[in-house]
């Protein structure tokens, strides 16, 4: 793990956290500094250059190179604390039914599972946890393991109806039923750094005079995105049933009629979408760029009627990346709604940098719901 204090990234790291942390009476009357989880990733990011990945929905918070890092911030007035590390609240149905053993078992190998997709995603190879455990008048910052849970030495410590906690060789986990949540518990290691903070008695002030100095705002400009789903709806009286088409979308090379090669697929772009974002895209058949999660870049382009597919050229480049290396599915394997929905993504994230710019992002289950809805209001 990387824990050089003495770096030029962590002495200014440690400058930002110190200052922002000294404001913490703008949101709290408490004497344990006030640090949003949010502005905690933001200020590592910006310290040491990394790649923000705390809001693609991916198992970890920034990537710095080949290594990808969780940033957990909470209050921890002891030498450990339990916090929250994955939610399973959509697969609820599938593992309410098994026993505890098998229980605990399956609910470790999903959690490796989206552990290795972001792996994979992002061509991870090494990782932490990135920790800052606040206490009074002080931060304590350490980093620590980022395991895989090992199933092959699990141990139930205790069960009833609230939880299960269980430990395999190295952490100790714990799983509550009512929230669909895994938690793990986080030590404080010898090697740390303790961070001594002096809150500012009136942060509003000393605010107001950086305002009246400088008298003008930056206005940072967001980049327009789209979500597209990676699957169908069925719809039924009673619910809308979502699922990969088997001859089409990312299957066409399924698809009859005539025959296919494996790998010519493509990614749909609905209706509601080239109604709501039109121009979003360049026009049908013209190059651009699209920059994968690993900072790769592909070659893609809009085809057939009406722009409704996004493709890659050559169109094997799209099946290679997405369901190859990333997905793993063997050559002429079928992707299914349930593969999706172990790993705990439907739909893709389209940013638009330029007009020959874009890059892609995975997105979590009802990001497109989400997304359909925030614009028709």
């Amino acid at each position: 793990m990387i824990f050089n204090t003495n770096s030029k990234e962590y002495e200014l790291y440690f400058h930002y956290i110190k200052s922002v942390s000294s404001l913490s009476k703008l949101f709290s009357e408490s004497d344990i500094p006030f640090l949003h989880y949010r502005l905690a990733e933001n200020l590592f990011c910006k310290a040491f250059n990394a790649e923000n990945l705390s809001r693609t929905d991916t198992a970890y918070d920034a990537k710095i190179y080949n290594i990808g890092i969780g940033i957990k911030t909470f209050v921890c007035p002891s030498n450990s604390k339990t916090e929250k590390i994955a939610e399973f609240d959509r697969k609820n149905s599938e593992l309410k039914n098994l026993n505890i053993d098998k229980f605990v078992i399956k609910l470790s190998e999903l959690r490796n599972e989206r552990i290795n997709f972001s792996n994979r995603t992002y061509k991870i190879e090494k990782s932490y946890y990135h920790c800052i455990a606040r206490k009074k008048s002080a931060l304590v910052i350490f980093n620590t393991n980022y395991d895989l849970i090992n199933t092959d030495k699990i141990n139930i410590i205790y069960n009833d109806n609230a939880s299960v906690k269980f430990k395999d060789d190295i952490n100790e986990y714990s799983y509550n039923y009512a929230k669909s949540t895994l938690f793990k518990k986080f030590i404080i290691p010898q090697n740390h750094k303790i961070i001594d903070i002096q809150i500012i008695d009136n942060p509003l002030d000393l605010i107001l005079k950086i305002f009246n100095e400088y008298n003008k705002f930056e206005i940072t400009e967001t980049k327009d995105f789209v979500i597209l789903p990676l699957y169908s709806c069925s719809k039924s009286k009673n619910e809308n049933k979502k699922y990969v088409p088997e001859k089409s979308g990312l299957n066409q090379w399924n698809a009859g009629g005539r025959v296919r090669k494996y790998g010519e697929v493509y990614i749909p772009i609905p209706a509601e979408i080239r109604k709501l974002k039109s121009g979003f895209f360049p026009e049908r058949d013209r190059i651009f760029n699209l920059e994968i999660p690993s900072g790769d870049k592909l070659k893609a382009k809009i085809c057939q009627d009406n722009g409704k597919a996004l493709m890659t050229n050559p169109n094997v480049a799209l099946a290679n990346w997405l369901l190859k290396d990333v997905l793993q599915l063997k050559e002429r394997e079928l992707l299914t709604y349930k593969k999706l929905e172990i790993i705990g993504i439907d739909s893709v994230k389209v940013e638009k940098i330029d007009d020959e710019n874009f890059k892609i992002y995975f997105s979590k289950i009802g990001s497109y719901e989400k997304f359909i809805n925030s614009k028709s209001d």
